[in-house]
Order: C-alpha cells, then sequence, then structure tokens
C-alpha cells in the first residue's frame, strides 16, 4: 500500500492543494492548531471509516463552502488506483471510475493504521476499549465475525432483559438456562477470534516494543477470560463459560444483568513483568499503545498480503530521543505519516520528507 498523491479542496482548514509522499517516512510538523492532524484525518477517511476524531462530516468541510473533496492516487493489489471522496452532511466515494454505494465501501481498498492521543485509552482505560480495539482489529482480516459479534451481543441483551424481568417477579426462570446455552455457545466463537488475533499480535508487538525500548524492557501480552486460560478448544470454551453462566443465576439476579462472559474480558498489557496502566510511565504506555498499532499492520500485512499505511498523529511526545529515533530511522518498508510541533525531529530524519504547515498552507521538504 503506497500513496503517490492526495489532493484536498474545502478540507477543514487546509489550503486547496495537494501533497506527494514518498514510500518511507513523512513528518508533517508545525505548531499546534495548524493543520497537522487534518491532513492525517483526510488519508484515514478512505480507508471507509469515520473521523478517528469523532467528527461529524459536515464538521470537515471548510467554513462557507458546500461540500469538501479529497482525491488519493494510491498503488495497492499490484496497480496504480484512484479514489476520490465528496464531503457533505455524507459522504459519497469513487474508486477507479466507479461510484461506490456508500463511503464504506473503500473498506479493504485502501488500508491504514492510526494512532492518535485519544489511543492512550488502550491502556490508562479500563477494558471496554481493549475488547474493542481486538474486536475492530480481528474484523479487518475477518469480515464474517462482525455477525459472530451482533448474535453475541443480540444473545446478552436477550438474557440481560429476562433477568430484568425476573428481578421484578416477572418472566419465566425456565428460559434462562436456554440462554445461558446460546450465550456460551456465541461467546466461545467471541473467546476463539480474540485469541486467535492475539496470538498474531504478540509477537509482532513483542518484536516492535522491544525496538522502541532498545530491548531494555520486555512486552508481553494476556486475555484474561471468564473462560479460563488461553490455548483451550472453543468447544471447551462454549462448556466453562457454559459451567460459569449457569453458576451466576443469583449473582446475576440480584445485579439485574450478566456478570460474567467475554462481555466482562479484559487485554492485559505489561511491561517486564508489570501492568502497563497500573505502573507504566507516561512513555512506557505511548509506546505500549504504539506497538499494538504497528503491530495490528504487521498483522494485516500477513493475512492481506499489503502493509497498511501508518498514520501516527503526535507520535513523538514524551518519547526519549532513542524512541523517536527508532520511529524515525528505523521502521523499514512502511509508508509512515507522523505529526509532531518540534521541528528538530526534521532533522534527525535520515530520509523521507516533511510538510511544514503553518495556517493550513502546507510547504515540501525533501530530506537527504
Amino acid at each position: 500500500m503506497l500513496v503517490t498523491r492526495l489532493s484536498f479542496e474545502n478540507f477543514r482548514n487546509l489550503e486547496d492543494s495537494s501533497i506527494q509522499p514518498v514510500p518511507g517516512v513523512n513528518i508533517v510538523y508545525g505548531s499546534n492548531a495548524q493543520g497537522k492532524t487534518n491532513l492525517l484525518e483526510a488519508f484515514w477517511f478512505f480507508t471507509g471509516g469515520r473521523s478517528f476524531r469523532g467528527a461529524k462530516d459536515a464538521e470537515t468541510v471548510a467554513f462557507g463552502a458546500q461540500k469538501a473533496v479529497l482525491k488519493l492516487e494510491f498503488t495497492a493489489a499490484g496497480r496504480e488506483q484512484e479514489a476520490e471522496l465528496s464531503i457533505a452532511r455524507r459522504r459519497s466515494a469513487v474508486l477507479n471510475g466507479v461510484p461506490q454505494k456508500a463511503a464504506s465501501h473503500l473498506a479493504g481498498q485502501f488500508c491504514a493504521v492510526v494512532f492518535s492521543p485519544a489511543h492512550l485509552s488502550l491502556i490508562k482505560d479500563g477494558p471496554e476499549g481493549r475488547r474493542r480495539f481486538l474486536d475492530a482489529a480481528y474484523c479487518q482480516i475477518r469480515p464474517g465475525y462482525i455477525r459472530v459479534l451482533t448474535e453475541f451481543q443480540r444473545t446478552l441483551t436477550q438474557r440481560n432483559a429476562l433477568l430484568k424481568d425476573l428481578r421484578a417477579g416477572m418472566g419465566d426462570g425456565r428460559l434462562l438456562d436456554i440462554w445461558d446455552e446460546r450465550l456460551a455457545a456465541s461467546g466461545a466463537q467471541v473467546y476463539a477470534a480474540r485469541t486467535a488475533y492475539i496470538r498474531r499480535l504478540a509477537k509482532p508487538a513483542e518484536e516492535i516494543y522491544a525496538g522502541l525500548a532498545g530491548g531494555r524492557e520486555s512486552f508481553s501480552l494476556r486475555y484474561e477470560s471468564s473462560a479460563g486460560e488461553e490455548g483451550i478448544s472453543p468447544e471447551q470454551a462454549r462448556e466453562r463459560l457454559y459451567e460459569k453462566l449457569h453458576g451466576s443465576h443469583d449473582a446475576d439476579l440480584a445485579a439485574g444483568f450478566t456478570t460474567v462472559g467475554p462481555h466482562r474480558d479484559d487485554l492485559t498489557v505489561e511491561i517486564s513483568g508489570l501492568s502497563a496502566r497500573t505502573y507504566a510511565s507516561q512513555g512506557q504506555q505511548r509506546s505500549a499503545v504504539l506497538a499494538l498499532k504497528l503491530a495490528e499492520a504487521s498483522v494485516l500485512r500477513e493475512v492481506t498480503g499489503e502493509q497498511p499505511v501508518a498514520l501516527l498523529d503526535d507520535v513523538m511526545s514524551e518519547l526519549d530521543v532513542s524512541r523517536q529515533d527508532y520511529i524515525l530511522n528505523h521502521i523499514h518498508d512502511w509508508q509512515v505519516f507522523l505529526t509532531c510541533c518540534d521541528p528538530s525531529a526534521v532533522m534527525r530524519l535520515s530520509a523521507g520528507r516533511a510538510f511544514h504547515v503553518e495556517r493550513g498552507r502546507i510547504r515540501e521538504e525533501t530530506i537527504a
């Protein structure tokens, strides 16, 4: 996956223009609130996803304009391709001259992974975000997994509704065992998918973190599940989940919701044997999230044969010089776009291209 040109018109505060990045590292630098992240957001829209900043489509159109237009020229699947997005109240897309039914249909055509400061919640916050990370990442390599998640969530909702009825003195308690069986069956599939993905993710994440830390710290992932330890079969997971659900009836009735299952599982991230959430420094936590996101890209490449573009927003903050140097000069065979405020980062880049952003105007600088 390689971007050769990005053009933008009436997008955010960016002055209408285009850029031609290089295959390696591309630094987007400038003071705060100048438009650096807007450029990464433009790339991200071509994945078919919504803004990683949580913005509505209409909010990305320049003030006073009716619509924004983005055009991307890229190489994927061994050939040159073109995509165009028009953004107003909603987005419409054209791929290689063919109008798409929805902008989301660009998913899988252009692949990217994004790191933003908001992703630090993967380490800092509770388990919900880590479960969401695992599920979203696995959906990229196995799109059919969304049906498994949908079935699990539907069954969980129905079991919870029965628990509320029973707590209020209504409903048939005999139905609870039926929902136990169904939730255990779909939950075992969720367990199998997540643990399979973690097995693929762990090695590249460990290697990337080792590079960032200069080999001074170790990195590991562990899935904490209601089904028990990793490595059991889906059938064993189903049996154990059923036992846990059946044994939690009293607790569930008291709480009014299902207290055990994959919706309560967690991904534990450890640095040198200690919880990253509890004991890691700001720089270590940032490094851990970066390792997870870049490892996600590595797994995508392994499965699809295409290396996703890496979009790294404000990744250099709170990292020491050695970790910054790894990002700038030791990530090979990837096209990387990273934003930063400090122009000294440009001077430490051995090869690549820099884009200086000031009040939405972009100036290209080639690094020898």
